[in-house]
């Protein structure tokens, strides 16, 4: 039934993808040089443009006074130059002293003569960086040159601004797609939650019936077979075990109880537990480091939980056959670090970042949630840490657990 749902499905527990994510940042990159594509595009087509229009006003200014002896340079520039509301121009004489300009709102405010020639020469030291000047060749009647004139001009504000408009746009944009992240990945992590709190109420409400009804059972045996007290114990111990196993599902969703406990005790008793259920080829060793004095603040149950599930992962891992060593010592900052080894087939390094995410499984049977319940309840429950601290192929593997001493 688990196998014929999943191929359904396609194990929607499974995350998306990488590649897909990377098809969708692919076409983030490509909207995004497009649109600085077409905005730098613009902005060639506008400079040019713009460049003309100075062309063309030196041509005019050129043409003109060339007409008469007399013209009023500065009328000329009134009557032509002026048309132009946008690009700031300066006219000099041939020693590049200012003698009039256009749009340049600030030497306009200069009421001082010295210091607005100062401001203009300063400009001219800008314009000439931003594009050569365009002369203007003065003739007499007899097309003999007299005289020079030079307007120098830079791209108008609006040229200026949208040459950064694209990388604005990009910002904002970016901007709004991070809140948007993070607002999904919110309420996705948040549904998710309620998914799994809801999960694991329901299973404890169904565990709870039949597991009365086995409490009773017990208890109506043991009236009956007076000589199978032994056997009586042991399913005694599976109910209790039944027991646990509900209280851990009620836990979820709720806020633990955490109690300063000594690890060694705790992962002797449930490494007691597995050596009886597992594989008789599979040896189970703990250590301790620098004593057996190491405690830690800890939900007994919710903590069991995890080391059960890396021990029968490890297991699973070595095909019932090798050795599983729990390793618990001092670590740095008052934490406590508890290493699960086996000496099973190991895991790929492209696949151990992905061995806590929901439906990520080796085995042909099962959900691949074990894991992603052992990070849920080691670093929101414990805010500790878990994650693979070494891994090598046919060689075993090592997780390592930080927990708050």
């Amino acid at each position: 039934m688990k196998k014929k749902f999943k191929e359904a499905t396609g194990n929607t527990l499974a995350p998306l993808r990488p590649h897909l994510k990377w098809i969708v940042v692919g076409f983030a990159v490509l909207i995004s040089f497009g649109s600085i594509l077409y905005t730098n595009s613009l902005v060639a087509q506008i400079r040019d443009r713009e460049q003309r229009q100075v062309e063309i006003y030196a041509s005019s200014l050129e043409f003109l006074a060339n007409e008469s002896e007399n013209v009023n340079f500065f009328l000329i520039l009134d009557e032509i130059v002026a048309a132009n509301h946008s690009i700031p121009v300066i006219l000099t004489d041939e020693n590049e002293r200012p003698e009039d300009f256009r749009n340049l709102s600030k030497a306009g405010s200069i009421l001082d003569p010295a210091d607005r020639e100062l401001f203009l020469r300063e400009e001219i030291e800008v314009m000439k960086e931003a594009h050569p000047p365009i002369e203007v060749t003065l003739k007499d009647d007899q097309d003999i040159i007299y005289g020079y004139k030079y307007i120098f001009y830079k791209n108008s504000f609006l040229l200026s601004q949208l040459k950064y408009y694209p990388y604005v746009q990009l910002s904002i944009i970016a901007l709004f797609s991070i809140i948007t992240f993070l607002i999904l990945n919110y309420m996705r992590r948040v549904e998710q939650d309620h998914v799994w709190v809801g999960l694991a109420k329901e299973t404890a409400h169904q565990l709870g019936t039949p597991l009365s009804s086995l409490m009773a059972w017990s208890e109506y045996f043991k009236g009956i077979y007076e000589d199978q007290q032994e056997a009586l114990v042991e399913f005694d111990k599976d109910v209790d075990r039944l027991k646990v196993i509900t209280d851990r599902f009620s836990s979820i969703g709720s806020e633990p109880q955490l109690t300063m406990l000594n690890i060694a005790d705790t992962v002797d008793e449930i490494v007691i537990y597995l050596q009886k259920r597992l594989s008789t080829k599979i040896t189970m060793t703990v250590s301790t480091f620098p004593n057996r004095d190491i405690e830690a603040k800890i939900n007994e149950s919710l903590f069991a939980w995890v080391i059960e599930n890396l021990c029968k992962n490890a297991a699973d891992a070595m095909e019932g056959k090798g050795s599983i060593h729990i390793s618990i010592l001092r670590a740095n900052e008052g934490h406590i670090a508890v290493d699960v080894q086996d000496t099973g087939k190991g895991i790929p390094k492209s696949k151990i970042k992905n061995v806590f995410r929901p439906g990520y499984t080796s085995k042909k049977r099962g959900w691949g949630l074990g894991l992603t319940l052992a990070k849920r309840i080691i670093e929101q429950y414990h805010r500790g840490k878990i994650f693979v601290k070494l891994s090598e192929t046919n060689k075993g593997t090592t997780f390592r657990i930080y927990l708050n001493g």
